[in-house]
């Protein structure tokens, strides 16, 4: 793709998205850029959070992940459903009730302040890091393709980035962006579809036998039984479940968009329906997963293996994509990383700005010609935060999708045991004990897994999450105040 073309796609893109943006950015309030003023239409929340649930890293770990790891994150696909089903029925009449902006305040009125600090703490831990590293994976994407080749460091690639959603997002925040996360939804399915038919019609295969390939092939296993594996089918569907109940209805960024609708009644459609978007995309990523190995090994592809695994699986897809697929595909291709890097980006950066100001400085207290000077500062503090967690895991390697599940296990796990104590208890704490309790079971929970590991050849996987809620909440009962 010459220089012309590719800077002509990012002038178009970003044009498109300034254009939704000042049509959003009018009769705006102080705090429409976090609740975008109670407005938006269910369904368009529902069709833009798959591309703030899907993002790059979806984009390439799951399908390269399919050569080490057949399709078993199927079975993870399968608990998620699950996990949408608890958010519609029980997270989201709670935070409609007591009308949250940051839904950690839940905290506050069940536990009191400290407890409420410190479920935000562990929220801007993960998200921060959760979202540095698509951002990451992003920009690697974006430098091995194109700005490597133009002599662009990829510092001044991250800086950009950050720089361009900060322009279309900082004046209305999540009202602009849930429109905009619809376009890129739009874009990003429309790639994986793209991508498929160009290996479908490169390889000469009719649709029939396109499914046919995909189902016999040797990595189409669907589910695992072996107990020890990481993969195993009661570890990926329990994980699924409980990563979807803390990533999605646990996790700002994603509840914030939600809450953007006026009615609970809406926002329950739009979390069923999301649901229903993102295992099917996530589906599709599988698919083209398994014609992605099926078409590197027809065309005489060597791909790198060590140990019996294919190493560096998140570069495949960006491999075949560039060099393989045509300038269509190539095109789509990049227009899909740029879209999947806004539209996961933008909802965290808003998101971790939300939280912060609601949380920490106590945003809706403050006098109006406060409130801006606020939310601009702590806006550019996050994407400060994001450059430099970048920068500090540009070397890391490996499908960097299991990397986030792994640090999402270990902060949002105590998350997880604190909502879930709150909801299904009516215990008190004590509560300066409650951030010794939360870090004791992170911690508890990283050694445990080294144990069995090592003693039993027993890998918690993904589970990690739920060893965390379940050490956090005997903790909690540990620490909880005599009944008098």
């Amino acid at each position: 793709m010459n220089v012309t073309l590719l800077f002509l796609i990012i002038f178009l893109y970003f044009s498109l998205l300034m254009i939704i943006s000042w049509l959003t950015s009018r009769h705006t309030k102080d705090s429409t850029f976090f609740d975008g003023n109670r407005e938006s239409p269910w369904f368009l929340v529902a069709f833009g959070m798959v591309g703030s649930g899907i993002s790059a890293v979806s984009l390439v770990s799951i399908p390269g992940n399919v050569g080490n790891e057949s399709l078993y994150y199927f079975q993870f696909i399968l608990g998620t459903i699950v996990g949408y089903l608890f958010i519609v029925f029980v997270l989201i009449p709670i935070f409609f009730k007591l009308k949250v902006v940051s839904i950690y305040s839940y905290l506050n009125v069940r536990f009191g302040n400290i407890t409420y600090k410190t479920g935000s703490l562990f929220f801007l831990v993960s998200q921060s890091f959760g979202a540095a590293l698509r951002l990451l994976l992003s920009v690697k994407i974006l430098q091995f393709a194109f700005f490597d080749n133009l002599g662009i460091p990829y510092f001044i690639t991250i800086i950009a980035v950050l720089v361009l959603i900060w322009l279309y997002s900082n004046k209305s925040g999540v009202k602009t962006i849930v429109w905009t996360d619809a376009l890129q939804s739009f874009f990003l399915i429309s790639v994986i579809i793209i991508s498929i038919i160009t290996i479908k019609n490169s390889l000469n295969l009719s649709i029939s036998q396109m499914f046919s390939s995909i189902a016999h092939h040797p990595n189409s296993k669907l589910f695992n039984w072996d107990i020890h594996s990481g993969t195993n089918f009661f570890k990926q569907f329990i994980s699924g479940m409980l990563i979807t109940i803390a990533l999605v209805g646990l996790d700002q960024s994603m509840m914030q968009k939600t809450l953007t609708i006026n009615k609970a009644k809406d926002a329950k459609k739009n979390v069923l329906t999301f649901s229903f978007f993102i295992a099917f995309a996530q589906t599709l990523f599988l698919g083209l997963g398994i014609l992605l190995y099926i078409f590197a090994k027809q065309k005489g592809i060597h791909l790198v293996t060590q140990n019996g695994q294919f190493t560096n699986t998140d570069d495949l897809y960006p491999l075949l994509s560039l060099n393989y697929f045509g300038k269509i595909g190539a095109i789509a291709f990049f227009i899909g990383v740029i879209a999947s890097t806004f539209a996961s980006v933008d909802s965290c950066i808003a998101a971790l700005t939300t939280s912060f100001s609601y949380d920490f400085l106590g945003f809706e207290k403050q006098p109006h010609n406060v409130r801006k000077k606020i939310k601009n500062t702590v806006l550019v503090g996050v994407n400060i935060v994001m450059f430099l967690i970048v920068i500090l895991f540009w070397n890391s390697q490996g499908a960097i999708i299991n990397t986030i599940f792994k640090i999402a296990g270990y902060t949002y796990g105590p998350l997880l045991g604190l909502f879930l104590t709150g909801l299904f208890t009516n215990i008190n704490l004590k509560e300066k004990w409650v951030p010794l309790a939360t870090v004791a079971a992170a911690i508890s929970t990283y050694l445990l897994n080294i144990y069995f590991t090592n003693t039993y050849q027993f890998d918690f996987g993904f589970m990690n999450i739920l060893v965390n809620a379940m050490l956090t909440i005997l903790f909690l009962f540990i620490i909880k105040k005599k009944t008098v």
